[in-house]
């Protein structure tokens, strides 16, 4: 199970870093401990080794911080919200909460990051040449990062979705053609072609006894796999379009105690009512909401002695929405909360529930009826 940890805020933006950051930090400092800087500089310690090569590590993550926090800032600028900027096996993401809504927002975004990367280069570079008459060691950290941030500039401007440059490249077919869909189709397959020749390098490379190439194939499948996913994020909200909170929403739902046994919600309700949302509430008080995903996210064999209240989601972290909200913004709000389901009020009354199922089940409708 894969976790993450906060290490800290910056200009509002929650830092994180997820458990496979630590697995690529580590084989990073390795390899630049006893691989690179030992073949260039065979003078050098061992422990001299191991302390340039950890410092260079911690700074070429810094650099890709440094990168999500410029695509961040620009979002910021642009009036969006950024959740947190995590840091994880392949690099950072910063996780905003809405994609651009017009072209040139986004080739705003899209290309700053590459800009940072650049510009982070520059910096380093030039002070390696400042600092050319002093230490050797600190030289030779500065060039590696000037490459590094080189190189990371110019991987992310290649025009695979959804690299950097394949949503520079989105942004300029939404432009021409005035349609975000067709542009992420477009962007998306590129993505999966470039992905693709990653993997043919990658057995190549295998081919010729070059164990790099599994980073190349690795690399190459989790490029497609984002291609594919950003092209379905597409089509899911364009599915959702002019689609209200009340068309979602069900409005037959029933109330339970949160002491009632799971085994018995599932016999006495679920089972024979057909239902798949409850209102919890105890004395007319509610207390949250419980769902049929919540009931499946618990193990089958604790049922008989796991209550109701245990596995709710309580009214606290309830995303109440009113029935004229986009449906869209429903979606987001369900993903980004990590939650099963949502509330629709009017007034201090609830008029039905959205549950995650619910939104899966109308995408799956409109989509087969070609709507």
């Amino acid at each position: 199970m894969r976790h993450s940890w906060r290490i800290g805020r910056i200009f509002g933006i929650d830092i994180n870093i997820d458990s496979s950051w630590l697995v690529i930090f580590v084989l990073f400092s390795w390899i630049l401990s006893t691989t690179y800087f030992p073949q260039r500089f065979p003078d050098w310690s061992r422990g001299l080794s191991w302390i340039i090569g950890t410092i260079t590590s911690l700074l070429i993550f810094a650099s890709v911080l440094v990168h999500e926090l410029a695509h961040s800032l620009v979002a910021i600028g642009q009036g969006e919200k950024v959740r947190n900027i995590t840091l994880f096996l392949f690099g950072g993401v910063a996780q905003i909460t809405e994609e651009p809504k017009k072209p040139w927002r986004e080739f705003t975004l899209a290309l700053i990051g590459p800009l940072a990367s650049l510009a982070l280069a520059f910096v380093f570079f030039v002070l390696s040449l400042v600092l050319s008459g002093t230490s050797g060691p600190i030289r030779a950290l500065l060039s590696y990062l000037a490459t590094i941030n080189l190189v990371l500039a110019i991987f992310n401007l290649l025009p695979g979705f959804p690299m950097d440059g394949g949503r520079v490249l989105r942004a300029i077919v939404w432009k021409v053609t005035g349609n975000l869909r067709k542009a992420t189709r477009i962007a998306s397959l590129t993505g999966q072609v470039f992905a693709f020749f990653l993997i043919f390098l990658g057995i190549l490379q295998i081919f010729r006894a070059n164990l790099t190439g599994l980073w190349l194939i690795f690399i190459g499948w989790f490029l497609h796999s984002a291609a594919v996913r950003g092209y379905h994020q597409v089509m899911v909200e364009s599915l959702l379009k002019g689609v209200r909170a009340e068309e979602l929403m069900s409005r037959d739902f029933e109330t339970v105690t949160s002491d009632l046994p799971v085994q018995s919600l599932v016999d006495d309700y679920i089972l024979k009512k057909k239902e798949r949302v409850f209102l919890v509430a105890d004395k007319g008080d509610l207390k949250g909401i419980v769902c049929l995903d919540d009931v499946k996210a618990t193990p089958k064999e604790s049922w008989p002695e796991t209550r109701v209240g245990e596995i709710m989601t309580p009214k606290e972290k309830l995303e109440a929405v009113r029935p004229d909200a986009d449906g869209r913004k429903v979606l987001a709000s369900i993903t980004s909360k990590d939650i099963h389901q949502v509330p629709v009020m009017e007034g201090e009354r609830v008029a039905g529930i959205i549950c995650r199922s619910d939104i899966l089940r109308f995408i799956q409708l409109r989509s087969e009826l070609g709507v």
